[in-house]
């Protein structure tokens, strides 16, 4: 047992494992593409932003002033607001308050001067917030659905896979990102009896929530002829996001990206140390990851609308570790042309 753990807790062991978790999450995505994603977005979602958080709060955001992230947390409340109250102003400046928060995690991390990175804020709070969401436009497409989603779970989990291997200048890290990368080829290719993955009711309601994103990534990936624009696309209809051949492969892509992230940050234990913590900060995460799960089980729905906020936190709160990382990805690409 201590020789398995040992090897586990190397960067080989660990791009090995991820090799592993990568394909059952290709196995089960394939399979289940809409219940796998139903059950760790109810399950491992919330254990993973409790977890995160604390280990983002322990390393000071990645930023030089921990009160930097307040704005964070009003983004955070922002965003969360129409979940609860639908048609209030707010929510026509969604995609405006992420492309702040996006900005603002920049400035504060590659700019140290306090006057010229408070400045600079300043004046991306008044570029971002000078106009409305247009529904159909690239920005609301690119801020309002992908970062918060698919690049948050997927692009930057590939990019953070990337960053290790050149840290470490491993081979079984540049493998496991060469897996990383094959998987979704394998999800769009894969042809099975499309009947097994038919959705009931149950499923349907409680991924209502969700069904945005599989309607721009059909747009994005031109897999529905009628749907030329993002407008078009959220009209796509209900019934074809379940049934159509091309709504089925983005569903699997969905389900693979969401379940790899969760797996990918719990397989970095003996790393990054997450777990490292106060009993007593054990305990409350613990705590409230039993309550969330609890409040899923009761109503799928309601535990959405509970958990939304702590699940926009997080996304939001590793902004600055996302710069860090691109940065990072930089020099080390830079330190390996100059080699």
């Amino acid at each position: 047992m201590n020789v398995l753990q040992k090897s586990l807790g190397t960067n080989e062991g660990i791009n090995y494992t991820n090799i592993i978790l990568m394909a059952l999450s290709l196995v089960f995505s394939v399979l289940l593409p809409f219940e796998t994603f139903l059950f760790v977005y109810a399950v491992l979602g919330p254990l993973h932003y409790l977890t995160e958080i604390s280990w983002l709060e322990k390393r000071s955001f990645f930023v030089t002033n921990k009160k930097d992230v307040i704005l964070f947390l009003v983004c955070g409340i922002l965003f969360t607001i129409p979940v609860f109250f639908s048609g209030t102003p707010i929510q026509f400046y969604l995609s405006r308050v992420m492309m702040l928060a996006v900005f603002y995690a920049a400035i504060i991390v590659l700019v140290k001067n306090n006057i010229l990175k408070y400045g600079l804020a300043v004046i991306f709070f008044f570029i971002s917030m000078a106009k409305k969401d247009d529904y159909s436009s690239s920005t609301f497409l690119f801020y309002g659905i992908l970062i918060p989603t698919i690049i948050h779970v997927f692009i930057f989990t590939g990019l953070f896979i990337l960053f290790g291997a050149l840290k470490t200048k491993s081979k079984s890290g540049l493998l496991s990102l060469l897996f990383f990368i094959i998987c979704p080829i394998i999800l769009f290719l894969v042809n099975i009896d499309y009947s097994i993955v038919q959705a009931g009711n149950y499923i349907k309601n409680n991924l209502a929530n969700f069904e945005i994103i599989n309607k721009s990534l059909i747009m994005l990936f031109g897999l529905d002829n009628s749907v030329t624009n993002l407008q078009s696309a959220l009209q796509i209809n209900k019934t074809i996001l379940y049934t159509s051949s091309g709504a089925i492969m983005v569903a699997r892509f969905i389900a693979f990206a969401y379940t790899y992230h969760y797996l990918n940050w719990f397989s970095k234990t003996s790393v990054i140390k997450w777990h490292d913590v106060s009993k007593k900060r054990m305990f409350v995460i613990l705590f409230l990851w039993i309550g969330s799960v609890v409040f899923y089980i009761i109503n799928y729905q309601l535990g959405f609308k509970i958990l939304f906020l702590l699940s926009i936190m997080h996304v939001l709160l590793e902004f600055p570790l996302n710069i860090v990382t691109l940065k990072g990805i930089g020099i080390e690409l830079k330190n390996l042309v100059r080699q």
